[in-house]
């Protein structure tokens, strides 16, 4: 019996998502070592690899790319250097993780698609939801026939709080947030593709910030080329907690997914009945974080093809820069309108 080496893998980015991911690679997957990260900013890199036992830190990620002891890499840094390092990444032959969005326009997008389908390397997305147990289950059960032909689906995302509105760049809430729930909408209508979108959104928790872009309550419709229509919304501050729903309804019956509640406790007593909700993402998707993580090294191994791929996160891009352009004409958007932007 033979014993495959532990796979290593480099981190690029040592910010909260990075950091989580950090410890998978470190804690979380047998036959994977976390070889190596990498951070712009000073001492990050090194704080994070000392509290995870790894030797190896960079403040130039060029320098983590180049490292011939480094087979795949997770990037988990500001969306929108997202493509740069893709490319950068593959064209060193690094099998490529990287975090939602892969890029913030088309061309960004099919360049990285591109960068790694020229290096021959694997390039998986960070859309978590597919590895939910619910929304995984809701998906195949679709795609058998349970509830016949979708008609109507919805998905939402209602982040528990917006602190600090001054540092999100414009239309965060389409390309960072509803993003996951455009690429949801797809994986629950299998085969199908969106054809058009009409857009609605506003400044409702920090009016103030209107003006310089910020938009933090936003409402989608989606219709697909299968006839099914569909919905996304998100809002900054669900002061509840962290939600994340979806639903389908078919021609032949319904399914929905998504719990707010931490535990199935419930209190009774004088002042009506209570549940604790989940208030962090990191909580809500834990098992799913190390899933994603889990398959893709998995690919890297067995040289697979990896679950969610570029294309996806391209798709899923599309909807979003349609979203954006109906909120900036005022009408509906059709996606194939985009292709060449």
């Amino acid at each position: 019996m033979t014993t495959r080496n532990p796979l290593p893998v480099g981190l690029v980015g040592a910010g909260r998502m990075g950091s989580f991911h950090a410890e998978t690679l470190a804690h979380r997957l047998p036959g994977v070592r976390l070889a190596a990260i990498a951070d712009p900013a000073p001492g990050a890199a090194r704080r994070l690899g000392d509290r995870l036992g790894c030797p190896t830190a960079y403040t130039e990620i060029g320098e983590l790319f180049a490292d011939p002891g480094i087979e795949a890499v997770v990037i988990a840094t500001p969306a929108r250097t997202h493509a740069d390092l893709v490319e950068a990444a593959a064209r060193q032959g690094k099998a490529v993780y990287c975090e939602k969005p892969m890029a913030v326009s088309l061309a960004d997008a099919d360049r990285a698609i591109a960068a790694a389908a020229d290096a021959g390397v694997p390039l998986q997305v960070g859309f978590n939801r597919r590895y939910d147990t619910g929304f995984r289950a809701a998906h195949d059960k679709i795609a058998a026939g349970a509830i016949g032909t979708p008609q109507l689906l919805r998905s939402l995302t209602r982040d528990p709080k917006l602190a600090d509105p001054a540092p999100i760049p414009p239309w965060t809430i389409f390309l960072e947030t509803l993003i996951h729930d455009f690429d949801t909408l797809r994986f629950l209508n299998p085969g199908a593709e969106p054809v058009e979108v009409f857009a609605m959104a506003d400044a409702l928790i920090h009016p103030d910030f209107k003006d310089r872009g910020l938009l933090d309550t936003a409402l989608v419709t989606i219709r697909f080329d299968n006839g099914a229509l569909a919905t996304a919304e998100a809002n900054f501050q669900a002061v509840y907690g962290y939600d994340v729903r979806g639903e389908v309804f078919g021609s032949a019956g319904m399914l929905t997914m998504g719990e707010l509640r931490r535990s199935h406790l419930t209190a009774y007593g004088p002042d009506g009945i209570a549940a604790d909700c989940v208030g962090y993402d990191q909580d809500l998707f834990r098992d799913a974080y190390v899933a994603e993580l889990a398959d893709f090294t998995e690919c890297v191994r067995t040289a697979g093809t990896p679950s969610v791929t570029g294309e996806d996160a391209r798709a899923a891009l599309s909807m979003a820069l349609a979203a954006i352009r109906s909120i900036t004409t005022g009408g509906p958007a059709h996606i194939d309108e985009l292709q060449d932007r």
